[in-house]
């Protein structure tokens, strides 16, 4: 499948933010209790700020700008989750103020998935067979 964010991802990850650098400096090379993430990352038709493949956890940083694009934000947010990502926002000032505090909130969210539906059973589990 050709990505089509390719170019535009790059230029996000060269041109980031000061809120995307300070979180990626907490998140990159596993920083935070081992999780990988990756930032500035194609996932179907968007670029997301951060996401983290193994959690199914996509975290966006939104600037005053998206004051203004609430819809567009809040359909994004809706397809992702059809794709079975949770997503988090957080306003830049946040992140820039008060970074523990998003931190322990992004902790919390990869100690408890939310309830998602059961996974088969691996070979060998599940129903008893007339035991």
């Amino acid at each position: 499948m050709k990505r089509l964010n390719v170019d535009r991802a790059r230029s996000l990850r060269v041109g980031q933010t000061d809120a995307e650098q300070l979180l990626w400096h907490h998140l990159r090379n596993r920083r935070l209790q081992g999780w990988k993430f990756r930032r500035q990352n194609e996932i179907g038709l968007y670029v997301v700020d951060f996401v983290c493949p193994d959690a199914g956890l996509v975290l966006e940083l939104d600037g005053g700008q998206h004051g203004d694009q609430l819809i567009y934000d809040e359909a994004r947010t809706r397809k992702l989750e059809e794709q079975g990502y949770r997503v988090l926002r957080f306003w830049n000032n946040d992140v820039l103020t008060n970074t523990e505090s998003v931190l322990e909130v992004i902790l919390e969210a990869l100690a408890s998935p939310d309830p998602s539906p059961q996974p088969s059973p691996r070979r060998g589990e599940g129903a008893c067979n007339g035991d």
